[in-house]
């Protein structure tokens, strides 16, 4: 089917709370630069604290985002996985090379935050960093951090996913004290993923329109022998349109359906034959307009380091995401695979609406399954991003602490 494309763009961005320009690196200030080896220049650096990571930060501690040159584009610091998004507010510098939050303003007890920044360096080039850290959690409490947003609206294959800050010993209280409930009610499941992870499916995936709520009874649960929760609320999501895509990675292919009914079949390039893509199902998680991909972060030291990726869309925790291309030759979509294991569309640098990757990330939203097939690569597994609709319902149950 013939590929449509439309000039009408809607904010998909926003779907995942992402900034137009997002930094997806592991790479350290001051560290090498990948492409030719040289340290990199002082200026080029987006220091933030607390460092990326950081854990039991204290509430009233010091955040800050600072310059040694250049200016300050864009710095969103927002509460995350805690049900609903909170930004913090703050004031950039005169000479915006420094945010800081506003007076008065203190972080949460037992919250994730994550810091993404966009500068402009000494040369006018544009930059960006994101990370992620939590503040204290009390002495002999445990929390969960949560997946998708409160409120949201997502894709048909969305998997409701905890993380928890300390590993979980008595499994069948934590997750009696969760119910997930739907309208229309259908059976949803807890799968455990060792004892710091529990995610929540139905045997199928969602039916459009479905509404969703997690009602959290955690406070006062004993996760282990003096460890209590502090958790107690609900936070709800709304399923949207039905939409699956199937990645044919021998055919060069993606067909895109909606609603059951073929809507277009796009050209692309899958991975190379040393650097293959997963087969089996994946979810989008994470949205970004543009964002940086650098081979150094994911095990492939200094083959890459693109820093305007343009409409990317995150499939997995390793770093699998499906997203435009404007290096290879355009001959290269529907012919050929040369990827360091992502899915590739055709793409303009900057991103076009009118190319095949911005027609595909305008109609996304997180939570929409994308399956790969005929790929010469092993099944991605079950818990790397929310990779658990690859177990079938009778396996899938098996994880439950309560069966």
């Amino acid at each position: 089917m013939k590929l449509v494309l439309n000039r009408t763009r809607r904010a998909a961005a926003a779907l995942a709370g992402a900034l137009t320009l997002a930094l997806l690196t592991g790479c350290d200030a001051g560290a090498l630069d990948v492409i030719t080896g040289k340290q990199r220049a002082p200026e080029e650096t987006i220091r933030i604290t607390p460092e990326d990571g950081a854990k039991d930060v204290r509430t009233d501690g010091e955040v800050e985002v600072r310059l040694p040159s250049g200016r300050l584009e864009r710095v969103e610091v927002r509460q995350i996985e805690g049900g609903r998004p909170v930004d913090i507010p703050g004031t950039v510098s005169e000479d915006g090379l420094r945010w800081t939050p506003d007076d008065g303003v203190r972080l949460e007890l037992a919250a994730k935050y994550s810091v993404d920044v966009v500068a402009l360096d000494a040369r006018a080039r544009r930059t960006a960093r994101h990370t992620t850290f939590t503040t204290y959690v009390p002495e002999k409490r445990f929390i969960g951090y949560l997946k998708p947003e409160n409120r949201s609206t997502v894709g048909t294959g969305m998997i409701v996913s905890f993380s928890f800050n300390r590993a979980v010993e008595d499994r069948a209280a934590v997750e009696r004290a969760i119910r997930v409930t739907a309208v229309p009610p259908v059976e949803v499941v807890g799968h455990w993923f060792g004892g710091k992870r529990l995610d929540f499916r139905p045997r199928a995936y969602w039916k459009p329109g479905t509404k969703v709520t997690v009602d959290m009874r955690l406070r006062d649960v004993e996760a282990t022998p003096g460890v209590y929760g502090i958790q107690q609320k609900k936070i709800s999501f709304t399923v949207g349109r039905s939409q699956s895509s199937r990645v044919d990675a021998s055919e060069h292919t993606m067909e895109v359906r909606r609603d059951g009914k073929p809507v277009a079949t796009v050209p692309i390039t899958a991975g190379a034959p040393k650097t293959t893509t997963y087969n089996g199902k994946m979810v989008v998680t994470e949205m970004y307009d543009v964002t940086r991909m650098n081979g150094a972060t994911v095990g492939f030291g200094g083959e890459y380091d693109i820093k305007d990726v343009p409409h990317a869309m995150r499939l997995t925790t390793s770093g699998t995401f499906l997203h435009g291309n404007y290096w290879a030759p355009a001959d290269t979509f529907g012919a050929a695979n040369v990827s360091h294991g992502c899915v590739g569309l055709r793409d303009e640098q900057g991103g076009s609406p009118d190319a095949p990757a911005g027609w595909f990330f305008d109609r996304t939203l997180v939570g929409d399954v994308v399956e790969v097939v005929n790929s010469k690569d092993r099944q991605v597994a079950p818990d790397n991003g929310l990779g658990g609709w690859n177990l079938g319902w009778k396996e899938w149950k098996e994880g439950s602490a309560l069966r």
